[in-house]
């Protein structure tokens, strides 16, 4: 057996996805470069790790059981380099936060400063909708989770970041001729169910009795404004990314009563959870950058 590591973690990733080409996606590699490291590596065993039926790679059982093993010894490669670096004074480790989706214009320019002044850290950020970060947070799989409305049914600890504010937004030039709001004859476009913003409009048009003639339902916030983009309905939206198309004239803010809605983005983890020392100097960093952060990247926000 001659076998390294960068084979090693190239099959890992492969039994993870299910697939050559996301594998390579997910490193950074092309995908002949994977398949030729996970031909490399299956030529060291007499027995197959992988069948191709048709056009998709399945696992065989032995390639599982070689997987399991490959895993163990990466994370082990792993904590030696992490000892390696901790002698060294550097901070180490891994860095888990989970996003809701509009979290993704936000997180990134907390991290940006922390990240390049500890490149000792690894970073894992899991986007994805207000119930998934809720239940990730639940059973404690991520250090922090990035939301909006915080949660009801959990103790947490939180640091405020900036407010959140939500719109009625729709494509320049539709708003009508004489200001007349166009809410009520044109389809409204909510987020999927589990979403933040999805709550607050809900909790908005039921207050209001906001009429409109049918709802389109989308997954994503990029989703959402696209659909707007196209001519396909209005939105209630959240700001925070919206200030591309808002600068360039292509969609346009909607004045309507009770607008916009107001909650906050809030960096949060559980009451009573030991942060590691990688996510306890993430905190401190927030906390006392905080406002220089949001005075160099957010200023444009207070101009809505």
């Amino acid at each position: 057996m001659n076998y390294t590591l960068n084979q090693l973690q190239v099959f890992l990733k492969v039994v993870q996805l299910s697939s050559v080409t996301k594998a390579a996606e997910e490193l950074n590699l092309t995908q002949p470069a994977v398949s030729i490291q996970l031909k490399n590596f299956q030529d060291q065993f007499e027995i197959p790790l992988t069948e191709v039926v048709g056009r998709r790679i399945y696992i065989t059982e032995f390639g599982r059981e070689i997987a399991r093993s490959a895993e163990q010894i990466l994370e082990q490669v792993y904590a030696i380099n992490n000892k390696t670096r901790a002698y060294q004074g550097q901070l180490f480790g891994l860095l888990k936060i989970s996003v809701v989706s509009t979290g993704k214009y936000v997180i990134p320019y907390f991290l940006a400063d922390f990240v390049k002044e500890n490149p000792g850290i690894d970073l894992k950020i899991d986007v994805t909708n207000r119930l998934s970060v809720l239940e990730s947070m639940e059973r404690n799989e991520t250090d922090f989770a990035l939301v909006s409305i915080l949660p009801e049914n959990l103790k947490v600890e939180k640091i405020e970041l900036l407010p959140n504010k939500l719109y009625l937004v729709g494509k320049a030039g539709q708003s009508g001729s004489s200001g007349e709001t166009p809410v009520g004859r044109m389809p409204l476009v909510f987020r999927e169910n589990g979403s933040g913003t999805r709550k607050m409009m809900e909790k908005f048009i039921e207050k209001y009795d906001v009429p409109f003639t049918r709802r389109i339902e989308l997954t994503s916030n990029e989703a959402v404004k696209q659909s707007i983009l196209a001519g396909l309905g209005f939105s209630i939206m959240p700001l925070i990314g919206l200030r591309h198309e808002l600068q360039q004239g292509v969609l346009a803010i909607i004045p309507y009563d009770g607008l916009p809605l107001l909650s906050n983005w809030y960096l949060t983890w559980l009451k009573g959870k030991k942060l590691s020392p990688v996510a306890q100097a993430f905190a401190n960093h927030v906390k006392t950058q905080r406002k220089h952060i949001i005075d160099n990247q957010f200023s444009w926000y207070e101009q809505f």
